[in-house]
């Protein structure tokens, strides 16, 4: 089970899963020489805020949590929460399209694990950069198909 999708309280999204599966994989392996066991569940907005007071004290919407669960010198271990909701939203906020939107936010826990960050503006520049470099290798690897 190195990255299983699942959905818990929203119909699945329709998503290329072997191969985002192949191309997490070796971009994990690439850029932090780890192998991934990440579950992927996608939510609504409120089972994700829920998610966000229980573990977190938030009390606001999000797109995404990550879990680190385990890590070791050769292996992360994750669960990583998915509000679909909030992908479709952003998707219209920022005139992206959904799948593109999904696919980011996908990128985006995997980054977390692998040491990106988002706190600071340099941060999330930095990060704003791997996931755009992620999103075109992910397309073009679509195109070689």
């Amino acid at each position: 089970m190195p990255i299983t999708f699942h959905n818990n309280d929203i119909k699945q999204p329709a998503i290329k899963k072997a191969a985002l599966k192949k191309f997490i994989t070796a971009q994990a392996l690439k850029e932090a020489k780890k192998s991934l066991r990440i579950s992927y569940i996608f939510c609504t907005d409120e089972f994700l805020l829920n998610i966000n007071k229980q573990f977190l004290n938030h009390d606001f919407y999000t797109d995404i949590i990550t879990f680190p669960l385990k890590e070791t010198d050769k292996e992360i271990e994750a669960e990583i929460y998915i509000s679909v909701d909030r992908v479709k939203d952003n998707a219209n906020l920022f005139e992206s399209d959904f799948t593109d939107e999904l696919n980011r936010v996908i990128f985006h826990g995997v980054l977390h694990l692998i040491g990106y960050k988002d706190k600071s503006k340099a941060d999330k520049e930095a990060m704003r950069l791997k996931e755009n470099e992620w999103l075109r290798g992910f397309k073009n690897s679509l195109k070689a198909i």
